[in-house]
């Protein structure tokens, strides 16, 4: 029996690059999943690879952690439902679902769960996707439907990651701070005298300028910085026009 906490097993079977299994552990953690299991890869020493590694971009604790094995059988041993995902179609077989019409009720279920990808070149055997309970199938355009391993590793691990709760998005910047009424008209009071020092506005004559132009920066809510700006570049136009 695995040891691993990590409910959700990624199982990749005769990968053929070294690259796709260090873009798989990428995957894999950028949403929060760490239990990955070979089964007959094509390089016996794939984990240790340098592509392998410089293709994890930070996930090879993914790697040191990383199984391999002689078959699918073992490779399943203590998950309690299998996904298989196969692009050609069967005869007869588990049944076929979208990952996102499938996941939200495997979610809630007690199952611990394996997602399970075939080789580069020829996807799964028949005889491996039969002992998964259900095959999942992107929806992708129908004219074109080729997906990389990783990519197809990604696209799942993320669905997966959403029904099973998701993470937050974080806040990258910081909270604007909106300016003030009176910060607004010192605003438009500068901007009408650089628009009439560079014969933009006819003060004897301005018509609906100045409140359309009000108007237009209530709309744009300002911020404190955006307000500062705006008065370097009416200072800017002054200084321009006057002669030195």
């Amino acid at each position: 029996m695995s040891s691993n906490p990590d409910p959700t097993r990624f199982i990749l079977v005769q990968t053929s690059h070294p690259g796709n299994v260090g873009s798989a552990a990428r995957a894999m953690k950028v949403m929060g999943f760490s239990d990955l299991v070979l089964v007959r890869p094509r390089f016996a020493d794939v984990l240790s690879q340098e592509e392998t590694v410089a293709m994890s971009s930070g996930a090879a604790d993914i790697l040191v952690r990383a199984r391999i094995v002689d078959s699918l059988e073992a490779a399943l041993e203590d998950v309690t439902y299998a996904c298989a995902t196969a692009m050609t179609p069967r005869d007869f077989g588990p049944p076929t679902h979208a990952p996102r019409s499938l996941f939200p009720t495997l979610a809630a279920s007690e199952h611990r769960v394996a997602f399970v990808f075939g080789s580069e070149r020829y996807g799964m055997s028949n005889d491996d996707v039969y002992r998964c309970h259900a095959v999942l199938s992107i929806p992708t355009n129908p004219n074109y439907g080729s997906l990389n391993l990783a990519q197809a590793i990604q696209l799942i691990s993320y669905e997966w990651r959403q029904a099973t709760g998701g993470f937050e998005v974080a806040e990258r910047t910081p909270e604007r701070r909106f300016a003030s009424v009176a910060a607004v008209q010192g605003l438009l009071a500068h901007w009408q005298e650089a628009l009439i020092e560079i014969d933009f506005l006819d003060p004897d004559a301005p018509k609906k300028l100045m409140p359309r132009l009000n108007q237009l920066l209530n709309r744009a809510q300002l911020a404190d910085e955006e307000i500062h700006i705006l008065r370097g570049i009416a200072k800017a136009m002054v200084k321009g026009r006057r002669p030195p």
